[in-house]
């Protein structure tokens, strides 16, 4: 199976692309801050999910399960700044965050049984 069939991939790639969207329309001043900062975290997510995928041995692919996991968790904390901040108003990312946060730790919970 591939790395692009794994519904945790897919939630994260809509999330990136989500985060993408969201970010457009920051202050220019950001660029190179908050918008770059939360363009990176989400871009790792589903990046180390597809690197873990990628690797030979099971410890390998649960250490970038956990890099993947990690950037989610740092992402969250950079939407609640640019929410804190007034920078972010109507959007799902929220709620994209908790939906690929349940889809990840359950592929995580996979992983670790086999």
């Amino acid at each position: 199976m591939s790395y692009k069939e794994l519904l945790a991939w897919q939630a994260a790639m809509e999330l990136c692309k989500a985060t993408y969207r969201a970010t457009e329309n920051f202050p220019k001043r950001e660029i190179f801050g908050l918008t770059a900062q939360m363009r990176r975290s989400a871009v790792s997510i589903p990046s180390n999910i597809a690197e873990g995928e990628g690797r030979l041995t099971p410890g390998e692919r649960r250490l970038f399960l956990g890099h993947s996991r990690g950037s989610l968790y740092e992402l969250e904390t950079q939407v609640m700044i640019a929410s804190g901040v007034g920078y972010l108003g109507g959007t799902d990312l929220m709620s994209r965050i908790e939906k690929t946060r349940a889809v990840l730790d359950g592929y995580i919970e996979y992983v670790k049984k086999q």
